[in-house]
């Protein structure tokens, strides 16, 4: 039966494959394809942790006092009966033969299928048998852990690549995708993904954004109504996921697909055309990335530079070891090298909220239950609390302006203090390097506006820094005290609100004024429908993702600023969104 389910999209376009679920929150487990010759080895790991479990079960039932009530022993006779059942252990293999998953992801998958019968048994006793197997697993799990499963995945495990060998397209469904895991996902056999929660700018939409594959992410029941290799339509345009659909729907689908692919294809021919508007103003397109393999793909999108580098990514799953100097050093030269003279702008580590170190490490393990993370130890905050972290990021940096031009941005800045540390830490860095006689090259320092008080107080900020970048997502999330990632929330999130405009503006007004370079790196840079508005506010420097410049480049080649300009008084006077928006809604239409 054809279901559909609601969500938010963050990512065009059309998706269509089979449901692959991945472990629910409750189960924190790897997610990786092995190669089709160590399938017999990861067998063999199964086959070692089940064995492990089964003998912890039976030193417990010989450990049992005499006093001990029988349905303890039954108990465990009930999970030592689970542990060698067909249904857990041959399909578990089943998964690993034929997706080549790794043995806790096979687990993971089998789970779910299982828990699934369990809940549509009539019988109340046999349906809360659910959580026995929940047990069995999660012993399972902590067994591969403990048997030596890291060797085996550093020697066999890869990113989930195109080279998987299944003919079936596969669609990802999960309750949420950490940030970082996403990072597993680039390049993947998957053709999209939805999860049941998040909002449309959160970190994970993000980097969705990034992979350039249709998404829809707060889609609530999803990971629950969906069942592994259900056929699934994501359609990343309206946020509707369609589950089983007829043969007529997913025709139509097929044909909007094919559709959306010539688009791009259209769009691409703009790639070396100069981003110049109407009226002669030059526009400068820049891209986000979040590693250096990212930047190759900045340049064939015809990118000008790379406006943000998240280096944060560079700090993710590494199990809570940071990286040290010269590995970060060897990233940034990676990125400046394949930018080939074309600027490159590092944001120096935005951890915190929801982007959080694995199994946090030094202060993040002090931090880690605050009550609100989006107001808690991050970014900036986070650094100059670990000043031999900060330092070592900094000289890194450094470093790599020997090889290229180089632009430093701080995240998240709101006092005078903290911008005094920064300047503190960096001379410091700069003279640790001169003492080291390691070259380096003068780099530009650039402030993140991304804080309320930071736009209120932006002459501050282009007196002791030489450009300014508007981070709109958190500027939107701290003005109208949203969480982003909060789907429960996410209709009250308005970019167009009255209060979020005239903080952009202003910000975007006094630097132009101070003489100093200002760019939006934010969710808005790379969305066509606020191009005018930006425009009309002068700003001149958008960075986004690669995928997204070509659609905003058609965008400015059809705008006039000095029409745009004139609108700008009414968008700035209104008080509510709609009427924001209205002034250049006309405008929209016909470059549409």
């Amino acid at each position: 039966m054809t279901i559909q389910v609601f969500g938010l999209p963050v990512a065009r376009g059309i998706a269509i494959g089979k449901a692959v679920l991945v472990a629910s929150s409750r189960l924190d487990v790897d997610h990786y394809f092995i190669d089709a010759d160590q399938v017999e080895a990861e067998i063999g790991r199964l086959r070692e942790a089940r064995d492990l479990v089964a003998r912890e079960l039976e030193s417990l039932k010989q450990a049992m006092p005499g006093d001990a009530p029988p349905e303890l022993g039954a108990l465990l006779d009930v999970h030592l009966m689970l542990l060698h059942d067909e249904s857990l252990t041959s399909a578990t293999k089943q998964w690993i033969r034929d997706r080549h998953y790794n043995a806790e992801w096979a687990l993971s998958a089998q789970l779910e299928v299982l828990a699934r019968q369990f809940d549509e048994m009539d019988d109340d006793y046999l349906r809360e048998r659910k959580a026995d197997i929940e047990q069995v697993v999660e012993r399972l799990l902590r067994a591969l852990a403990r048997g030596g499963s890291s060797a085996l995945a550093a020697a066999t495990r890869k990113p989930i690549q195109q080279d998987w060998g299944g003919e079936e397209p596969l669609v990802l469904i999960a309750n949420d995708i950490a940030p970082a895991d996403m990072l597993q996902f680039k390049q993947s056999v998957f053709k999209g993904f939805v999860t049941d929660v998040g909002g449309k700018t959160s970190h994970t939409a993000i980097v969705a954004r990034s992979m350039d594959i249709p998404a829809v992410v707060g889609a609530r029941e999803a990971s629950r109504l969906i069942r592994q290799d259900d056929w699934v339509i994501i359609d990343g345009d309206a946020g509707v996921v369609i589950v089983d659909p007829s043969p007529i729907v997913l025709e139509e689908y097929r044909f909007r697909q094919r559709q959306s692919e010539l688009e791009r294809e259209r769009l691409a021919r703009l790639r070396h055309t100069p981003s110049v508007t109407l009226d002669g103003e030059a526009v400068e397109l820049l891209a986000n990335i979040e590693l250096p393999q990212d930047a190759p793909a900045a340049l064939r999108a015809g990118a000008a530079g790379v406006g943000l580098f998240r280096s944060e990514f560079l700090f993710m799953n590494r199990d809570g070891e940071l990286p040290g100097e010269d590995e970060q050093f060897e990233a940034y030269r990676a990125a400046v090298q394949a930018m080939d003279g074309l600027p490159v702008t590092i944001r120096t580590v935005d951890i915190g909220a929801d982007k959080p170190l694995d199994r946090m490490s030094l202060s993040e393990l002090r931090h880690e239950h605050t009550l609100n993370p989006a107001l808690g130890l991050r970014a900036i905050r986070w650094s100059l609390s670990e000043p031999a972290m900060f330092r070592m990021q900094l000289r890194a940096i450094l470093r790599a302006s020997a090889y290229g031009k180089v632009r430093l941005l701080i995240p998240m800045l709101a006092h005078a203090s903290e911008i005094r540390q920064t300047f503190e830490a960096l001379a410091r860095a700069k003279q640790q390097l001169r003492d080291a006689g390691t070259p380096f090259a003068d780099v530009e320092v650039g402030a993140m506006i991304e804080v309320p008080a930071a736009a209120l107080t932006i002459p501050l900020f282009v007196r002791h820094f030489d450009f300014v970048s508007l981070g709109t997502n958190d500027l939107i999330q701290y003005t109208l005290a949203i969480d982003r990632a909060d789907e429960s929330v996410s209709y009250l999130y308005d970019p167009w609100h009255p209060a979020v405009l005239r903080l952009i503006h202003d910000t975007i007004r006094a630097a132009r004024q101070a003489g100093k370079g200002v760019s939006v790196c934010g969710e808005m840079a790379g969305d066509p429908s606020f191009t005018p508005l930006l425009l009309a506010m002068g700003l001149r420097s958008f960075s986004m993702h690669p995928s997204q410049i070509a659609a905003v480049k058609q965008r400015i080649l059809r705008s006039d600023t000095a029409k745009l300009a004139q609108m700008l008084d009414a968008a700035l006077a209104c008080d509510d969104p709609q009427e924001c928006y209205r002034p250049f809604m006309g405008e929209a239409a016909q470059l549409h």
